[in-house]
């Protein structure tokens, strides 16, 4: 991807590094881990693992959550009700728990680059929580990664206007 700001072109190359992240969930409102994650998000974030850098299916951002989820046995309707609905300001988010964007928009600046990213009708897998509110996620069909598999943060700060909800996938 190329930014261009006064005459100056900047290229953005995105470097996934696997298991650079180490990070424990927190239990909102303590400072107590919330533990291991559920089984079947550790085999969500299995299949995540197995397709960074590659398409999955049609290369739809859909298409990942659906074939994590079909792959690690879980039970879900086949179209936009993942699991059972968390909240991430009561309970603990874990990495292979899915959210779903609509109509959201996000400004953030990273190394000084100021970006505005619209998620009008978008769903990502979590792939890693650093703090409360604040993930990184994976997904496809993005203008950071097109069609393949690729990570980046979400952070609830970013958020200025729209919606998201986070499913924790059942068995």
């Amino acid at each position: 991807m190329e930014l261009k700001t006064k005459g100056i072109t900047f290229s953005i190359v995105a470097v996934l590094l696997i298991g650079m992240y180490s990070f424990v969930p927190i239990a909102i409102g303590t400072d107590q881990p919330c533990g291991n994650a559920p089984e079947l998000n550790k085999k969500i974030i299995e299949f995540v693992n197995s397709s960074l850098g590659k398409q999955v299916a049609a290369g739809e951002c859909w298409d990942v959550a659906a074939q994590a989820l079909n792959k690690a046995g879980a039970k879900w309707d086949g179209n936009y009700n993942f699991g059972k609905v968390v909240d991430y300001k009561k309970t603990c988010i874990y990495p292979g728990d899915i959210v779903q964007f609509d109509g959201v928009e996000l400004k953030y600046n990273i190394e000084d680059i100021f970006y505005v990213e619209k998620l009008t009708h978008h769903t990502a897998i979590i792939y890693n929580v650093k703090g409360k509110g604040d993930f990184v996620i994976a997904d496809q069909n993005t203008k950071f990664s097109g069609k393949k598999v690729a990570t980046h943060p979400f952070d609830v700060k970013t958020l200025t206007k729209g919606k998201f909800t986070i499913y924790r996938p059942q068995k």
